[in-house]
């Protein structure tokens, strides 16, 4: 009985603890968050949004990095996302525990523990130089994608395992081949699981900085990208290159860019969840 209620006092101090933790991160993020807002909130206007960088922290402001960011961000997006699941799925669906698939699977998880400036260096390497892209949106989003690719990976194949093999087997009985059923079975039940996966991968890439300063991607850029082959700068280093500067203007410039791009990453998210919900609906 003593061992019982000890195990159970146990229990409560845990679940103690962890509320603790949780309401102290909580109150962090909402004292930060406070504090970025006070500072930045009244210089959010529609000439803050359009206008270009300055050296005049009244009249700059951050739309050649916004639509960097939303050019990267797509260039990432269209590469990672089917590259990722169709790996995901051979390793899964066609792998079969094989030695090639081990070696793959290990280097995976290297991977996703790897620090995002090993990518800006392979991304320096091999896109900018080898494959002469320049400091280009291409170059930066490919080398993004490099980054969101283990992540990408790593959700789609837990979500593939969440699918019953009931489902697959009743697939086959009914004489579908085995893409047949990964396509139209396997892959529609798995996809609310998929696109959690994906909004975490571009939450992660929409906020990286290093990689694309290793890049080469512009501090300060007077014009927005015109294309895939075109210079480019994001939000995050407009940011940082706000906030490095003495005067205290641009600090209250980089707090309004980050609610800016707090705003943009809470709606692409919000985008993601309303489609894997309404996915999940419709498979129930």
């Amino acid at each position: 009985m003593s061992t019982r209620a000890s195990r159970l006092a146990g229990d409560r101090l845990l679940q103690t603890m962890s509320i603790l933790v949780l309401a102290l991160s909580l109150v962090a993020l909402a004292a930060l968050l406070y504090d970025i807002w006070s500072d930045g909130w009244y210089r959010l206007d529609w000439q803050f949004i359009t206008s270009l960088p300055s050296r005049r922290a009244a009249s700059a402001g951050i739309y050649p990095a916004l639509v960097g960011s939303l050019y990267v961000l797509l260039v990432t997006a269209v590469l990672a996302v089917p590259l990722g699941i169709g790996a995901a799925v051979y390793l899964e669906e066609y792998g079969g525990g094989g030695r090639f698939a081990r070696l793959i699977e290990i280097n995976i998880a290297n991977l996703a523990g790897v620090p995002s400036i090993i990518y800006g260096l392979l991304g320096l390497s091999l896109f900018v130089r080898a494959f002469q892209m320049g400091p280009s949106v291409l170059a930066g989003g490919s080398t993004l994608a490099l980054l969101a690719l283990p992540v990408v990976i790593l959700s789609t194949r837990e979500a593939l395992r969440t699918v019953p093999m009931s489902a697959r087997e009743g697939s086959y009985a009914l004489g579908a081949t085995q893409w047949q059923t990964i396509w139209h079975q396997v892959l529609p039940s798995a996809l609310p699981g998929i696109l959690t996966g994906l909004i975490l991968a571009m939450s992660r890439a929409i906020g990286e900085t290093a990689p694309l300063i290793t890049i080469g991607a512009l501090a300060y850029l007077d014009f927005a990208p015109s294309g895939l082959m075109s210079p480019f700068t994001v939000l995050p280093i407009q940011i940082y290159n706000w906030v490095s500067l003495p005067q205290p203007a641009f600090a209250e410039n980089a707090a309004a860019g980050i609610i800016v791009l707090l705003v943009l990453l809470l709606t692409l998210n919000a985008v993601a969840v309303v489609l894997r919900d309404r996915f999940q609906k419709a498979r129930q």
